[in-house]
């Protein structure tokens, strides 16, 4: 079995542990919190470090998983990469593209696989999703609107909503389209933290394909969903039920919840890629797209004024 360290187990990561322990591959962790240390290695079975160089010395590791705060995920990715470890990131890559451009081509020359975690394409309505459109029965993609909204999470307090949150509906509105968008307008707010803490931001692609997403820490009923418009459907998707609804001049047809836990998909693919090569959904080069994507929010948020890109 693939060997994969977690590091950092708080928030999420523990999550990564729990996952990566029911599928086999969970070898040892990191974290500087001594009792989630003592209290993961009895639970698991596994030993924990107090630092990513004393596991990476420690153990035998093909790839580890990074759980730590947005602002540290460069340095401990890069420590990763030099180690000669395979790395999955969780969202967003790294605070800035320069750095992600930095993470990109330092796994090009160590010959590693670099990921980050953007877990909804592994959702099984947005693998169900995928499939429909790829039939060609829904038509042509016209329009994306997400909305990604809940509570301020006080777990949070390194970044703001869109490269936390945002980013999720920004990777998936790509994938969907299969291309970069070329414009980006936004606007952002805070209300409750130093960061903002809700956005609307709209994307702009080829042929008039268009993407609007919705985030805020503001409301406090939890909603994932996007609605998608075709040129013959409308496809309506609940990240969290992972169901999957689409209306067209037939009626309504349903699709089910779909097998397995997103995350579950997304480790099982990481292990898979490391073992056998196998492609994964998420390319380092996703990573850094969607990362400057998200400035260039930001930015367009700050100036008051479209921003265009040349991603492709």
């Amino acid at each position: 079995m693939v060997r994969i360290g977690v590091v950092g187990v708080g928030g999420w990561g523990k999550n990564h542990l729990r996952v990566l322990s029911e599928l086999g591959h969970l070898s040892c962790f990191c974290d500087t919190d001594a009792e989630k240390i003592s209290f993961y290695e009895q639970k698991y079975g596994v030993k924990g470090f107090s630092s990513l160089d004393g596991m990476i010395e420690g153990q035998h590791l093909e790839g580890v998983t990074i759980c730590t705060p947005s602002v540290t995920h460069y340095e401990v990715a890069s420590k990763a990469l030099e180690g000669g470890l395979n790395v999955l990131v969780e969202k967003p890559m790294a605070p800035t593209s320069a750095e992600c451009r930095k993470m990109v081509d330092l796994a090009s020359r160590k010959g590693l696989f670099l990921t980050v975690g953007y877990i909804e394409r592994f959702n099984p309505a947005v693998t169900e999703l995928k499939k429909q459109i790829r039939t060609g029965k829904l038509g042509q993609p016209l329009l994306l609107e997400f909305h990604r909204e809940n509570r301020w999470p006080e777990r949070i307090i390194d970044t703001g909503i869109v490269s936390d949150t945002s980013v999720h509906d920004i990777d998936t509105a790509r994938w969907i389209f299969e291309e970069e968008p070329n414009v980006v307008f936004a606007r952002t707010g805070k209300v409750f933290g130093a960061y903002e803490d809700f956005a609307t931001i709209m994307l702009g692609f080829r042929d008039q394909k268009t993407a609007f997403i919705v985030s805020n820490w503001i409301t406090p009923k939890r909603i994932r969903q996007l609605s998608a418009v075709f040129t013959g459907a409308v496809a309506t998707v609940d990240f969290v039920s992972k169901e999957l609804r689409i209306d067209d001049d037939k009626g309504t047809r349903k699709h089910g919840k779909g097998d397995g836990e997103p995350l579950a998909l997304e480790l099982t693919s990481f292990s898979n890629t490391i073992e056998n090569g196998t492609p994964h959904l998420v390319t380092a080069e996703d990573g850094l797209n969607t990362t400057k994507i998200s400035e260039a929010a930001i930015q367009s948020s700050i100036k008051g004024v479209p921003i265009h890109l040349k991603l492709d």
